[in-house]
């Protein structure tokens, strides 16, 4: 027989028709078990879909949330009517604080053709609220030392008179300021604003330019009364019956290495005899 041969007897053997067993084949060893992965803790703040339909995402999606809820704040959330309002409010302070600015820059800068042209609309603007006692770009500093100085009439008890020296009364202040830590606005600036109170309301002759000529007299006037009174320049029993002002000016000494050459003698500018009332005793009305 042919080994080749096909059919029941193709298997046998010389054992005859039932030869031995086929092997059977050894099993597979068994594979890699697949890897489980936990699902990720869910969040309990995510919010759940919506029954009703696909919540919608992306570049397309509406301005609304899940609920309907309109996500809009601020102006943006307010209805049409009153987004105009707003804008026109805003509009209104932004032109308002615009002007404002403009009026004050004008206020401290140099003369310039707007000023020359619109000056007295500026300062009706920014006087007396918004006063600036600084200018911009600012000018030259000071060069000249101005001391306020007075003398007085005394009356004596014994019914003579006498004339007192000059009190220095810009050094009183200075040396009270040198030694203050903490000087008060009276001590700085009370007998300096008073003095150019007095010159920007009179002429060089010491004459009164306008209706605040005679309140800068007065003013200054109890002012160096209160002063005089404060140094006991009447003395025991005497009475101040009349002042008299004048300013010393003296010329600041230029510097070691400037070639620069001026005076460096004091000039005055002496005021008429004031004469003096109880009320300017007190600094109280006439």
């Amino acid at each position: 027989m042919d080994a080749y041969d096909t059919g029941t007897d193709a298997r046998g053997g010389p054992d005859g028709p039932g030869g031995a067993p086929e092997p059977v084949p050894a099993p597979e060893p068994p594979g890699p078990e697949p890897e489980v992965r936990e699902a990720p803790p869910r969040d309990p703040a995510a919010r759940e879909p919506d029954a009703s339909g696909p919540v919608a995402s992306g570049p397309g999606a509406s301005g609304a949330d899940a609920s309907g809820a309109d996500a809009r704040t601020g102006v943006a959330a307010l209805s049409p009517r009153y987004q105009i309002g707003a804008a026109l409010a805003l509009a209104v302070v932004a032109v308002t604080v615009c002007v404002h600015i403009g009026m004050v820059f004008l206020s401290i800068a140099p003369s310039n053709t707007v000023t020359k042209k619109h000056g007295k609309a500026v300062d009706d603007w920014v006087y007396p609220e918004f006063e600036q006692n600084w200018k911009l770009f600012a000018p030259n500093p000071l060069q000249q030392n101005i001391a306020v100085q007075v003398r007085a009439e005394v009356k004596e008890a014994d019914g003579g008179v006498r004339t007192t020296g000059w009190y220095d009364l810009s050094a009183e202040d200075g040396r009270a300021i040198d030694a203050n830590p903490v000087p008060s606005h009276t001590q700085q600036n009370e007998l300096r604003r008073a003095w150019d109170f007095f010159l920007a309301t009179h002429d060089g002759n010491n004459r009164a330019t306008g209706m605040r000529g005679t309140l800068s007299e007065s003013y200054l006037r109890r002012i160096v009364v209160m002063r005089l009174g404060r140094d006991d320049a009447a003395g025991e029993g005497g009475a101040i019956t009349q002042v008299q002002v004048r300013s010393s000016t003296t010329n600041v000494a230029p510097p070691k290495w400037s070639a620069e050459k001026i005076s460096d003698k004091p000039m005055y500018r002496v005021l008429p005899w004031w004469p003096v009332s109880a009320a300017d005793h007190t600094g109280g009305a006439e």
